[in-house]
């Protein structure tokens, strides 16, 4: 193999450049895409969404995707997440909700072991997990599930953790901007990235401001599974 074929390869990346390596998934955003690794999200590896506040715009970061994943048949699982999505919101984001399943373990042993399934099942699935505590042991095997399965994978952690080591292939801390989405990528492959992004939020015709904000994910109580079947999609405790 010549040294441009190795270099092309996923795995390695030159230090002084953005390696391109294989085609991600669109964002939705041409400034994102235009500074990550093969134009998009990246396949196959983790992709860590670092924000200390709820509701500042970390799904809209990630809905235009979901909303192409869905539109053609994919599944998108949503583990654990911190409150129960707002079917109205996602539908009107465009997204299918026939291909959304929420799962909210019981125990932090549950979430680990549910999230490396669903990375090892197939590339047709994509994965959205609040994991806020993860040991670097824990984030090595779901890395390599991810690598197993193919597809697509988003880890949303407190801010703190990009002071953590990570094999995840990309890393972005999300700040709030009014009515912008500030991305700092603290990790891609290759050379660091340069000023933060400012990305527009956009929200659908007829939506409230705040409708893919705090409110897509509605707070849940305890013993009450009435939000649950509000949602319209599978939930699995």
């Amino acid at each position: 193999m010549q040294l441009e074929e190795i270099l092309q390869c996923q795995p390695v990346w030159r230090g002084a450049s953005v390696v391109q390596g294989r085609p991600g998934a669109p964002t939705g955003f041409d400034a994102l895409d235009a500074e990550l690794p093969g134009h998009g999200w990246p396949a196959g590896e983790l992709t860590e969404v670092l924000a200390d506040a709820k509701g500042i715009g970390e799904l809209q970061l990630v809905l235009p995707t979901l909303q192409a994943l869905t539109g053609a048949g994919q599944r998108v699982v949503w583990l654990a997440p911190p409150h129960v999505p707002y079917p109205p919101a996602l539908a009107a984001a465009g997204l299918d909700l026939a291909q959304l399943a929420v799962v909210r373990p019981r125990t932090r042993r549950e979430a680990l072991w549910a999230a490396e399934q669903v990375l090892r099942a197939s590339a047709s699935l994509a994965l959205l997990a609040w994991l806020p505590r993860l040991r670097y042991a824990e984030l090595q095997r779901l890395a390599l599930a991810a690598e197993t399965g193919r597809g697509l994978a988003f880890l949303f952690r407190p801010s703190g953790a990009a002071r953590e080591p990570s094999p995840a292939a990309l890393r972005l801390a999300l700040e709030s901007g009014g009515a912008e989405l500030i991305v700092r990528l603290v990790k891609r492959r290759g050379a660091p990235a340069g000023r933060p992004l400012r990305l527009p939020l956009r929200l659908p015709a007829g939506l409230p401001g705040h409708a893919l904000g705090r409110s897509a994910l509605l707070p849940a109580r305890d013993g009450d599974d009435r939000a649950d079947r509000r949602l319209g999609v599978p939930v699995h405790a």
